[in-house]
């Protein structure tokens, strides 16, 4: 598990800080489903990834899928398009990496914990790992 403790973050010239720069809208291809997910900063200076959009929102009889796979039952009729991938995400200026929270796979079902950093610009590293098993997936930022 990365290990990556929220420290006081770098202001840039914008006026947003080097943390804010995974703030955006990403293009996600995973497991056959592509999608776009919202990253966004939340009011206590952490960071959550929700999915905004899925290519494929309706099954095969027009019915729009949910997250069924979803651990927590109360959270099983989210709609494929609102869920929340990862919450309360902290970053580490020294790494330059987001971590420190998990990530919910909504194809598997499982959470995992994740570590953030930009690969290139405008290309996040997401890289899942539990129990000593790991998978990285890329995510293209688009706005």
């Amino acid at each position: 598990m990365t290990l990556c403790l929220a420290m006081t973050a770098v202001v840039c010239a914008s006026g947003k800080t080097e943390a804010d720069s995974i703030i955006g809208i990403y293009s996600v291809s995973h497991q056959g489903e592509e999608s776009k997910v919202s990253i966004y900063k939340e009011a206590d200076g952490t960071y959550s990834a929700k999915v905004i959009w899925v290519k494929d929102r309706y099954d095969g009889n027009g019915k729009l899928k949910t997250d069924v796979r979803n651990p927590d039952k109360s959270r099983r009729y989210t709609p494929c398009d609102r869920i929340v991938l990862i919450e309360n995400m902290k970053y580490n200026e020294k790494k330059a990496c987001w971590s420190d929270a998990r990530i919910y796979d909504p194809v598997r079902g499982i959470k995992a914990n994740v570590s953030c950093s930009f690969e290139k610009p405008g290309v996040l590293k997401v890289r899942g790992s539990l129990m000593g098993f790991g998978e990285t997936v890329y995510w293209t930022k688009v706005e």
